[in-house]
């Protein structure tokens, strides 16, 4: 009999060792059910930050290890943010030795630019933290990067985004899993990094349950709590209202956000196909070109999705909805040639009939 999620952790009867839960039972289906997120025998890079989430994950993979066969590898960042963040990185350290595991702890600030107090904001950190975990797992040779984001991250991404009136590529991110670094050659080959997120099924109360029931340390983060940052008001304002109308929303939310990403990578596919057809000679000194007249020719929506795609195939550059919208008003019948600055680097030319990238001129 299969007890319900939340009943306490039990041995397994087959392994008097190893601890066995439906949580367990839960995570290793979902795994096998999508065996390339966590890929059998594959060397893992877990991200632990010594919160309820990383935790929870540490110890379902600790115990599920024997049947998938990973290495696991550990670490932790220490932005500095705070003056205890130093002591709880030591005390996390510490703990993972009395269990026989080895934590690599990296400082922002060693091996890199100096900071003083941290990172500046919370993009800057995120850039920081997966740059080092990107560099770790080269030198550690792990195939795969593995976080602790549960369905209530996911939840609060899409309601921020949603609230941004984000595209709908913005709506279906937190992926459960993406590159986070590619091959030498551009491609998801070998040598390529994915980052995976195994517990976005999970729930942050499922990961609080855990901790208690597994009774595993956790260290907390003020800065959490802390409103001034729009995560956290949408996590202690926003979410528990959802709930208390709809108990689950956070996990339901989670869950159309990952049928968004599926519906988005099938429209994705046809976008392509479509692209094919539009794609043009290119211009003097262009580095890609579309053909203008049959752009607009299409539907609004489908003339937003198509140049949307081609500026993200060719330049990597993901316009947000308004200067997209902004954009295609200019390139309508009837509107004169012109130029636009894409940033980072790019230009966006067009005559009567063609449109087409070029890099920013040299200073």
């Amino acid at each position: 009999m299969i007890l319900p999620s939340g009943a306490p952790t039990t041995l397994h009867p087959a392994h008097p060792n190893q601890r066995w839960s439906p949580d367990h039972l839960r995570l290793h289906r979902h795994l096998l059910r999508h065996p390339g997120l966590l890929p059998a025998g594959a060397p893992l890079l877990l991200a632990v930050s010594g919160g309820q989430d990383s935790m929870a994950l540490l110890a379902l993979l600790l115990d599920l290890r024997r049947l998938h066969h990973w290495s696991l590898l550990l670490w932790h960042g220490d932005h500095g943010w705070r003056a205890e963040s130093a002591r709880q990185a030591e005390e996390l350290a510490a703990w993972c030795l009395q269990q026989g595991l080895s934590l690599v702890v990296d400082r922002c600030g060693e091996g890199g630019p100096p900071s003083e107090g941290g990172p500046p904001s919370e993009a800057m950190a995120r850039h920081w933290r997966y740059g080092q975990l990107e560099a770790r797992a080269r030198a550690l040779g792990a195939s795969h990067v593995v976080t602790g984001h549960t369905a209530s991250d996911r939840a609060e991404t899409l309601l921020l985004h949603l609230a941004r009136g984000s595209h709908r590529r913005g709506l279906a991110s937190l992926r459960s899993q993406r590159p986070l670094a590619k091959g030498p050659d551009e491609s998801r080959n070998s040598s390529s990094i994915e980052l995976s997120r195994p517990l976005l099924t999970f729930s942050r109360s499922d990961t609080a349950r855990l901790c208690r029931q597994l009774e595993l340390p956790v260290w907390h983060d003020p800065a959490n709590h802390d409103l001034r940052y729009s995560r956290n008001r949408i996590r202690a304002e926003v979410l528990p209202v959802l709930e208390a109308l709809h108990p689950g929303a956070a996990q339901r939310i989670g869950a159309q956000a990952e049928r968004l990403v599926s519906e988005l990578e099938c429209r994705t596919e046809m976008v392509d196909l479509a692209l094919q057809n539009l794609n043009s000679a290119r211009g003097p000194g262009a580095a890609a070109a579309l053909e203008r007249l049959g752009l607009v020719a299409l539907a609004p929506a489908n003339q937003g999705e198509l140049l949307h795609r081609w500026l993200e195939c060719q330049i990597q550059q993901v316009l947000a909805a308004r200067p997209l919208e902004q954009l295609l008003s200019r390139l309508q019948a009837g509107q004169p040639p012109g130029r636009a600055d894409l940033g980072a680097g790019w230009q966006l030319h067009w005559d009567q009939r063609t449109l087409w990238l070029q890099p920013d001129p040299p200073q």
